[in-house]
């Protein structure tokens, strides 16, 4: 089995949408990469947020490989939306409370969480369950409601997009990591890793008005990359993106991915969404252009992809 099918066969498109855990052990067992390997891109299928975390970082080598002692770490997860976790349409707060446990225990020094939202900030922090659970975690939230959190950085290698107001907590971070929420969205049509960094942005109406697929992949050819990019799809909105209209909007599929190659998550992602609603890479365009600005590989056959199974 090629690796791409891993992410066309490990979810089965049921009703219920159970996984597919015959399909998905044939795929591990297959896996033709050697042990020795550090695997590019790593898919957990079947475990709370928590435990898929776990397992993910276990493959990567530990999460010491990504956050050093002393650093300050931002996480940027999606919060952009008055709702509760269940809807799924923001980042599981699960998985955002063990991931600031891991970089407290990896030895930052501070781990700071925030996304400029698109409901009111306070009401999209607490409904979301992120402002308690990175409270408890030992993290810090951050306020990004007000242009004097941002700075100009410049673009050089954007198309469309040459320079961009970024959060200061970005610019002043030593790294940080992108926690996307896999879903449908109205206007980019997909909404994971690269589209997630629209929340790092003070002015976001230059995407809308003027080429948003291309937009959405400048803003990543920013410099300061995310160290890891962690997919949470645990559950997944697959229709009435990006905020939905009601629980009937939501499949729970318990899968989280992970990749420091951005363009290659989200293609991974996309396989993924496509077992619940077909959506064709040629509407995607941000990934395409994502690939052409050298951001990563939409070739999941070239990479290395460990497939584990709770």
């Amino acid at each position: 089995m090629k690796r791409r099918d891993f992410f066309k066969t490990s979810v089965a498109a049921s009703a219920a949408l159970t996984l597919n855990f015959d399909k998905l052990q044939a795929a591990l067992s297959t896996n033709t990469t050697t042990v020795e390997a550090a695997p590019d891109l790593v898919a957990v299928m079947g475990g709370e947020p928590e435990a898929m975390l776990d397992k993910a970082l276990e493959a990567l080598g530990g999460i010491g490989k990504y956050v050093k002692k002393g650093q300050k770490i931002v996480i940027k997860p999606n919060i952009g939306w008055d709702r509760v976790p269940e809807r799924a349409a923001n980042t599981n707060p699960e998985l955002i409370s063990a991931l600031v446990k891991r970089c407290l225990s990896a030895g930052a020094s501070k781990v700071t969480v925030f996304d400029h939202t698109c409901d009111d900030w306070v009401k999209c922090y607490k409904s979301s369950g992120i402002e308690e659970a990175v409270k408890a975690a030992g993290g810090i939230v951050l306020p990004a409601n007000d242009a004097k959190y941002y700075k100009k950085v410049s673009l050089p290698n954007g198309v469309k997009l040459k320079e961009a107001l970024i959060h200061e907590a970005l610019i002043e971070a030593d790294a940080w990591i992108n926690v996307p929420i896999l879903k449908n969205h109205g206007g980019a049509k997909f909404s994971c890793a690269m589209k997630n960094t629209m929340g790092i942005v003070w002015d976001r109406q230059i995407f809308h008005s003027t080429d948003l697929q291309q937009t959405i992949a400048d803003i990543n050819t920013w410099q300061k990359k995310p160290v890891l990019n962690i997919v949470d799809a645990y559950r997944m909105m697959h229709q009435n993106g990006p905020q939905g209209r009601s629980a009937a909007d939501v499949q729970t599929i318990k899968s989280l991915l992970i990749s420091p190659n951005i363009v290659a998550i989200d293609t991974a992602a996309l396989g993924l969404f496509n077992q619940v609603k077909k959506l064709d890479m040629a509407a995607i365009g941000h990934i395409t252009s994502g690939e052409a600005l050298k951001l990563g590989t939409t070739n999941l056959d070239k990479l290395n992809i460990k497939r584990i199974k709770i």
